[in-house]
Parts: structure tokens; C-alpha cells; sequence
């Protein structure tokens, strides 16, 4: 199991926080499609730690994004919602009613399919309270599935690298 403290939980927001600034940002597929990275911390996060700890640093790192991408607090909002959820999302994409969870006792489809729900929901409350307007309802639509995809390939690039399953 991995340790963690309120002081490796800061680093990992910050570390995510300039990856997706300065990094991330800068890519844009197809000239408007910039992958995100960030929720992983959301998506992650051990389940057995403190609630409201989490809620914290979540809303912390999505202020942290909208502090460098002055969306004023659209990223803290989907960041937070995600957060709350997690549990929920985690039950419906696994099929489980235990209150113990884990990613290693999930099978890969599983896994995968809550990687695609919890990116999903972020980017349709990222880009439906950014750009919202009813004329471009499936030009956003289409916007937050290909932005989810995208993000699903840096996100699982991210899981195999740092073998989260196996971790967490």
C-alpha cells in the first residue's frame, strides 16, 4: 500500500497541478483538444482515508488549475463533484456492495470503465459550465467525448506507468 500524508498529497497536487499547466496545456490535438491529467489524483485517492480530508484537496487542486487558467473555480467545481461521487461511481462501474475497495480486486474492464465514467463526468462539467450555450449543445457534447478519450490515453498511459492498480 502506498503512504501517503497531507505533505505527499500537497507535492502530488502540485506535480500534477504544473504537469497540466505547463505541459498539458501547451498540446493541443487536433489544434483544440488539450488532454487532462489532473483528475487522477480525484480518481485515485486511497478510499479508506478521511472524506472531507479528500473533498479538501480535491477542491484544492482544481482552484490550483483555475488559479493558472482563470476559469474561476469551473475546474474546483467538476473536480469536487468527481470527488463526492467517486464512491458512487466506483459501485455502479465495479457491480460492488461492499464497503472495502480496492483496484486490485477489480477485474481490468471494470477498472477501465471507471477511469472512462470519472474523466466523462469531469469534462462534461468542465465544458458545460465553460462554454454552454444551447445552440452548441452537440458541438460541446462531441467536444467532452473527444477530450475524454483523449484524456482516457494520458490517464491509462499514466496508470500502467506508475502500475496504480497494483498500488492502490
Amino acid at each position: 500500500m502506498v503512504s501517503r500524508n497531507v505533505v505527499s498529497d500537497l507535492a502530488l497536487i502540485a506535480i500534477l497541478t504544473a504537469f497540466q499547466i505547463f505541459i498539458l496545456n501547451r498540446i493541443a490535438l487536433f489544434g483544440q483538444y488539450i488532454p487532462v491529467l489532473y483528475p487522477v489524483f480525484v480518481m485515485f485517492y486511497p478510499f479508506f482515508r478521511n472524506r472531507f480530508h479528500f473533498l479538501a484537496l480535491s477542491f484544492i487542486l482544481g482552484l490550483c488549475v483555475d488559479a493558472f487558467l482563470g476559469t474561476w473555480g469551473i475546474n474546483a467545481f467538476a473536480t469536487t463533484v468527481v470527488a463526492y461521487f467517486r464512491t458512487i461511481i466506483f459501485r455502479t462501474s465495479t457491480d460492488t456492495t461492499t464497503d472495502f475497495f480496492s483496484f486490485q480486486s477489480i477485474q481490468w474492464t471494470q477498472f477501465i470503465f471507471f477511469i472512462v465514467t470519472s474523466i466523462f463526468i469531469h469534462q462534461l462539467l468542465v465544458q458545460y459550465i465553460e462554454f454552454f450555450k444551447f445552440d452548441r449543445f452537440f458541438e460541446i457534447l462531441f467536444n467532452v467525448i473527444v477530450t475524454s478519450i483523449i484524456s482516457f490515453v494520458f490517464i491509462l498511459a499514466y496508470t500502467l506507468a506508475f502500475k496504480i492498480k497494483q498500488k492502490v
